[in-house]
């Protein structure tokens, strides 16, 4: 099957793999290069990269001008397919494959449209999410449901772990979606339920509000776990004023009632420190201090910057 393929992410050179080792014959559309890091030196997309190593053919336009619509209308694809490819598509391109083109989805549409929908299921305390395999169409993530598939969240996943989970079943989607084609069936299902929406968020979203419950504040250290983590300043104590990173966090007390929040009740021998939230306790086991490196809170405590009583 000739396959249209728009993507540009890491997770964006597993699909394309998956599809170029199922023999099936691939043109990418992937983003220019862009400056990374300190150096801000250009650096070539996951999916360039890989299109290079494996002589498969690519394009990276800044705009889908008449002369980059005509090459893409030339390779006569079946199917098109986005993953993660950070930016829109115009319709009249996404309209030329045969099948025209299908998106790969890391929920169970309606829910969770948008850009992060992975954190946020975390960040909400889903206990199910899945992928979802879609036409694309002028609207956000709004078009024909083709191939949905399910999975239950853990207790202990963070965004790092279920985004793993997620990227193996999303490629199942993708060749049960051209399984699909391939048979003639390409009749999507209208997505049914009230749409909720994941857009895209600051890094001031880490910032830990401890008058909210410790399961709320967990869920949010598991779905900003990539990025961009949680933190606090200290209000109160030697570290007046400094920014707390807090690297892994675990419920110590799910149900007690505090009056005053954001204060060091204890300290946990080799564990670290647990801190009150207004309906009860998160323990804190490791930390990045500000302008320091990562350590275990246990060290952190060690070190005399941070006592009971201390409030963040």
């Amino acid at each position: 099957m000739k396959i249209l393929f728009f993507g540009t992410a890491q997770v964006s050179r597993t699909y394309l793999e998956a599809l170029h080792k199922g023999a099936n014959e691939v043109f990418v559309v992937t983003m220019p290069d862009k400056p990374a890091l300190r150096g801000q030196k250009l650096t070539p997309p996951a999916v360039k990269t890989y299109s290079l190593e494996n002589n498969v053919k690519f394009i990276q336009p800044e705009q889908f001008r008449s002369e980059v619509f005509e090459e893409i209308k030339d390779f006569n694809a079946d199917a098109g397919i986005v993953v993660a490819y950070g930016n829109l598509i115009p319709e009249i391109v996404f309209n030329l494959p045969k099948y025209k083109t299908f998106n790969i989805h890391f929920s169970l549409l309606p829910k969770y449209r948008g850009a992060t929908p992975v954190q946020y299921a975390l960040i909400n305390g889903e206990t199910e999410t899945g992928v979802t395999s879609f036409y694309i169409e002028r609207g956000l993530d709004t078009g024909d449901i083709l191939v949905q598939k399910k999975l239950c969240i853990a207790e202990k996943d963070n965004s790092e772990t279920l985004f793993n989970k997620l990227i193996p079943l999303g490629i199942e989607a993708m060749n049960e979606t051209l399984e699909l084609f391939r048979s003639g069936k390409t009749r999507g299902a209208s997505q049914v339920g009230d749409p909720t929406f994941a857009s895209t968020f600051k890094k001031e979203k880490g910032r830990v509000d401890w008058s909210k419950k410790a399961g709320d504040i967990y869920n949010q250290f598991r779905g900003l776990y990539i990025w961009p983590g949680i933190y606090s300043a200290v209000s109160k104590g030697r570290l007046f004023g400094r920014r707390i990173k807090f690297i892994d966090v675990e419920i110590f007390d799910a149900s007690s009632k505090n009056k005053n929040f954001g204060v060091v009740l204890s300290i946990e021998r080799d564990k670290g420190f647990v801190v009150s939230c207004l309906e009860g306790k998160i323990l804190v086991s490791k930390v990045q201090p500000e302008n320091k490196p990562i350590m275990s809170a246990w060290s952190f405590i060690q070190g005399g910057q941070l006592a009971i009583g201390d409030k963040l």
